[in-house]
């Protein structure tokens, strides 16, 4: 999973190591943003402080594109024509889009402190959490730390073995293989013999089938590993990695109250300057400016036009591709090549917080080999006694697809169904629910933009490239495509390049 997110620039470091600088004067230079996600209202933010006139065109009628939550009292329609009302209970949402802020992530979380949004931590990993393959142990979900225990106890005594066998006399020397003894010893919790066995030592890696007490209560009971070949037959052990990924591990966080809080907040520093409910039908350049030609996205009518010296544009690649743009034949080669990820997200209200409550999950990620794909806790509001929202599915590729293929309710109908093989609970507290498959949103049309090896080798510069008056941001525009530090590197980027032809001219 590494490598490939490696090749495909997932993987990547945040670029960002302050704040930008446009020093100079653009005497009245006026720039058109076409989007108000987070790359264009960054590019409109900075190019603004630097005295560019600046101005937005947005297809919404809110802020932020895929930074966006859904609370109770929103509707939302998607291609097809189905429209969902949410029915979430107050201060209850869905993060549709992204979800998590890496520590790393520096841009964005910049501009979280510069616009004032509050953070909190964004549980990843717990422990407590279940993996789950309906393949294995009957349909039973084992925990995160069974798992991660027994995974680790066996990899150490194979290679304990290994080594006071002698096989690895020519790597290292006698010194060497007795501290790498001792590092198995502690890191797989194994006995004085090298053997991954239940017993106290196992246990408080993997949990006691019964936990210590106090006073006269009974002992406590050691619990029992699973067999190394179940377990490696299981599959379980491939979730396990996921704390590992660099986008993954700790900290991480979450704006307080939803990420549709970083764009709300945009918005509002840029009051005035966003026209929204503004569908793009038209990009026309020539040696003076940029003309946008849109409709209202609601109910069409007679088209309007907005003109700039200069147009950063960071409408997706997926609607992009459909609009007429007269860039050069390199850069809508790269437009027209990039395609967009499916993925789906479903929202469920529970009439109590019954992960918490009965099992002790606060927060983290539970993982299963059906459709849902996995089980996102909230990392928020713990000990509430009111209703909580759990992500109840989050999948892309084919997955993703199966479910867009179904009507909003029946995905919801659906994801209770996976879900109640993992927590029987689902069926007694579920209230209600709202599903979101990206490629049937309209302003995007997908995920995010997908690169491989081959085709950022041959289209990334040329779509990056400035044509004539044109520059392109967003996500697809990075080397971290799917992450708003890429969108937002991705802006600081353009605008930076955008000012030099401005100063030279």
């Amino acid at each position: 999973m590494y490598r490939a997110m490696t090749a495909m620039a997932f993987a990547g470091e945040s670029g960002f190591t302050g704040p930008i600088q446009l020093s100079g004067d653009p005497k009245g230079a006026t720039v058109l943003i076409l989007g108000a996600g987070l790359a264009g209202m960054c590019a409109a933010y900075e190019l603004r402080k630097a005295g560019y006139k600046v101005q937005i065109l947005e297809y919404n009628d809110r802020p932020g594109g895929r930074n966006w939550s859904l609370y109770g009292g929103d509707t939302y329609t998607e291609m097809g024509g189905f429209t969902q009302k949410v029915e979430f209970d107050k201060g209850l949402y869905l993060n549709p889009g992204p979800w998590r802020l890496p520590y790393h992530h520096r841009a964005i979380l910049h501009y979280c402190k510069v616009l004032g949004v509050a953070l909190e931590p964004f549980i990843q990993v717990n422990a407590a959490a279940l993996l789950h393959s309906t393949k294995a142990f009957d349909g039973k979900p084992k925990a995160f730390r069974e798992v991660q225990g027994d995974f680790n106890g066996y990899v150490a005594e194979l290679l304990a073995k290994s080594t006071q066998q002698g096989r690895l006399d020519e790597a290292v020397t006698q010194e060497d293989k007795e501290l790498l003894l001792a590092a198995m010893r502690e890191w797989g919790a194994l006995d004085k013999n090298y053997q991954y066995k239940k017993g106290a030592l196992t246990s408080e890696r993997r949990g006691w089938q019964s936990d210590p007490g106090g006073g006269l209560s009974p002992a406590p009971t050691p619990s029992e590993p699973m067999a190394m070949s179940d377990l490696l037959k299981s599959g379980l052990w491939s979730a396990i990695a996921a704390g590992m990924i660099y986008e993954f591990q700790d900290t991480i966080f979450q704006p307080k109250g939803g990420m549709g809080m970083i764009g709300k907040a945009f918005g509002r520093e840029l009051d005035g300057v966003i026209q929204y409910g503004a569908k793009v039908t038209e990009i026309r350049q020539d040696d003076r400016g940029v003309t946008a030609t849109w409709i209202d996205s609601k109910t069409g009518g007679a088209p309007r036009q907005a003109r700039g010296d200069w147009c950063i544009c960071t409408i997706p690649a997926s609607i992009l591709s459909q609009i007429p743009i007269n860039v050069g034949g390199p850069m809508k080669a790269a437009i027209d090549a990039i395609y967009y990820d499916a993925s789906i997200k479903v929202g469920l209200q529970f009439k109590r917080r019954f992960w918490e409550q009965d099992e002790a999950i606060y927060g983290g990620i539970s993982y299963t080999d059906q459709p849902n794909s996995l089980i996102g806790y909230p990392s928020t509001d713990f000990f509430s006694s009111g209703k909580g929202v759990l992500l109840g599915a989050y999948n892309f590729g084919p997955s993703a697809f199966e479910y867009a293929a179904m009507p909003p309710a029946e995905r919801v109908a659906k994801t209770v169904e996976y879900g109640a093989n993992i927590h029987p609970q689902y069926r007694e507290e579920f209230e209600t629910g709202v599903s979101v498959a990206w490629h049937r949103v309209p302003w995007t049309m997908g995920c995010a933009g997908h690169w491989t090896e081959e085709l950022r080798a041959e289209h990334y510069d040329n779509l990056c490239a400035v044509d004539g008056r044109i520059l392109l941001a967003g996500e697809h525009a990075s080397r971290l495509p799917a992450w708003q530090e890429g969108a937002i590197l991705s802006s600081l980027d353009a605008i930076r390049r955008l000012h030099q032809r401005v100063m030279a001219s």
